[in-house]
């Protein structure tokens, strides 16, 4: 059976709402960066990690995270977002795992400010999808 986990980090909640979509489809509970039990400590075969564009960068508490990551832990990764304006997140997240020698999927997640129903079931769909072809 395959391991999956999901991470993120998310200041107005915009991010969570998106990461417990994840988490519900993908069966597993969505945990912030900054908790206690947020280090991956067993292997994961696809971590979703996600976080929210600030400043057009990402928040210090998720790029920190990123660079505990171990690329032998983590098989790979898919990346999910939330902004105001730009899908840029996207891109930042999927240059901090690439360079931390962890392989991204080429499909994303992305909401525009808080995901409405439309943008949860079309995160369930993308879940769904990536799970499947991992």
């Amino acid at each position: 059976m395959m391991k999956t986990a999901v991470r993120y980090y998310s200041r107005s909640g915009n991010t969570q709402a998106l990461a417990e979509a994840i988490a519900r489809k993908a069966g597993v509970k969505a945990v912030s960066v900054d908790e206690k039990d947020a280090p991956i400590q067993e292997t994961a075969d696809l971590l979703f990690i996600g976080g929210g564009l600030y400043a057009y960068g990402l928040d210090k508490h998720l790029k920190e995270y990123i660079r505990t990551l171990d690329p032998e832990k983590v098989k790979k990764a898919a990346v999910f977002s939330t902004s105001w304006l730009s899908r840029h997140g996207l891109d930042l997240l999927k240059k901090e795992l690439s360079e931390k020698g962890i392989a991204v999927a080429e499909e994303v997640n992305y909401a525009r400010n808080h995901p409405d129903d439309a943008a949860i079931a079309r995160a369930a769909e993308i879940t769904g999808r990536l799970i499947e072809e991992k």
